[in-house]
């Protein structure tokens, strides 16, 4: 693609949208203007571009006029009522909440998995960006569906305080502050019990059934990427005192045993996913880095079929704004950095 685009970021200042405007510049992605939407109470900040202050605006139907493509990364609320507006002024909005995930009539892509459902560039659309956590699982899980055909999957997430956004990062910093010098650590604001020296399995509102929303996610989420509903799907998250970057435990069923070294070669032919062989990923090594990281895959002693492995991978980036730019890079056929 030889033209610039015009692209807008809504919530330009939270975590996401800086993450946004880092991997755009990083990218080398062909901005033409730029324009950076947050809250009123962002409203005459400033962040830089390619060595150029952009002033952040408020929304309004009038900004989207003139703009390419979209990106959202500002809560349901917003994506619901000010996506489908920048899509009616002629921009493609990849929206990174979950308002529109669900939505039999909205494409949910990992452009590595499905980005064959994506349109044209000149075709104005709503595309939803996955949940983080379903993004790395779907990229170890969609080779074995290829090559060997999935049963079952059960996935136990372990997910970095970054996941809530800088609040979430504050709050772990604050009470493991007030730990380390033995006094009473700040009530929790963000999560629903101390995150610091901590473990709390829920991330999101509990339904009827017991699952919190997060698990709820993950596995309608994945049926739908992979595009097969066969395929029965278990999650259980977490919330850790990680700083960043997500890791799940994930118990892989196919439907014939096959030889580990097959298995192996098969994660090793999906693009965006690396294979560590001989030792494991963890959080600390990819926090900042952009490929989903695959490990300790293993098959289970009692089930022949079933393989287990770790998958870890920079919530941020591969499970937020990098998918993100990845789907407007195959929509307007903008090569991808090596």
């Amino acid at each position: 693609m030889s033209r610039t685009l015009n692209v807008g970021i809504v919530g330009a200042t939270g975590m996401v949208g800086e993450v946004f405007l880092n991997l755009l510049e990083e990218r080398k992605f062909p901005v033409g203007k730029l324009k950076l939407f947050a809250s009123s109470r962002s409203q005459g900040q400033t962040r830089r571009f390619q060595g150029i202050d952009v002033e952040v605006e408020t929304l309004s139907v009038a900004g989207f006029h003139g703009l390419d493509l979209v990106f959202f990364s500002s809560g349901d609320d917003i994506s619901k009522e000010w996506a489908p507006i920048a899509v009616k002024a002629g921009a493609v909005a990849v929206d990174n909440s979950a308002a529109f995930r669900t939505d039999p009539d909205k494409i949910l892509c990992v452009p590595e998995v499905n980005g064959h459902l994506l349109p044209k560039a000149g075709t104005p659309a709503l595309i939803a960006n996955p949940n983080c956590s379903t993004i790395q699982l779907v990229m170890a899980l969609n080779p074995l569906r290829k090559d060997f055909g999935l049963e079952s999957v059960h996935v136990a997430t372990y997910q970095a305080v970054s996941g809530a956004g800088r609040d979430g990062q504050n709050e772990l910093e604050s009470q493991t502050k007030a730990w380390s010098e033995g006094v009473n650590p700040p009530s929790p604001q963000v999560f629903p019990h101390s995150i610091a020296m901590n473990c709390i399995p829920q991330i999101g509102s509990f339904n009827s059934d017991g699952y919190c929303s997060e698990e709820v996610k993950i596995m309608r989420e994945t049926k739908k990427i992979l595009g097969d509903n066969s395929v029965r799907v278990s999650a259980f998250t977490v919330r850790i005192p990680a700083w960043n970057a997500h890791s799940e435990a994930a118990w892989v069923r196919l439907k014939k045993a096959v030889p580990r070294e097959e298995v192996l070669m098969s994660l090793r032919s999906q693009q965006g996913l690396v294979v560590k062989e001989d030792h494991y990923p963890h959080a600390l090594e990819f926090s900042g880095k952009n490929p989903v990281a695959v490990g300790r895959v293993h098959e289970d002693l009692d089930d022949p079929q079933t393989w287990l492995m770790w998958i870890v991978a920079d919530n941020l980036r591969k499970g937020a704004a990098l998918n993100g730019i990845q789907i407007a890079e195959r929509i307007f056929d903008i090569p991808s950095p090596p």
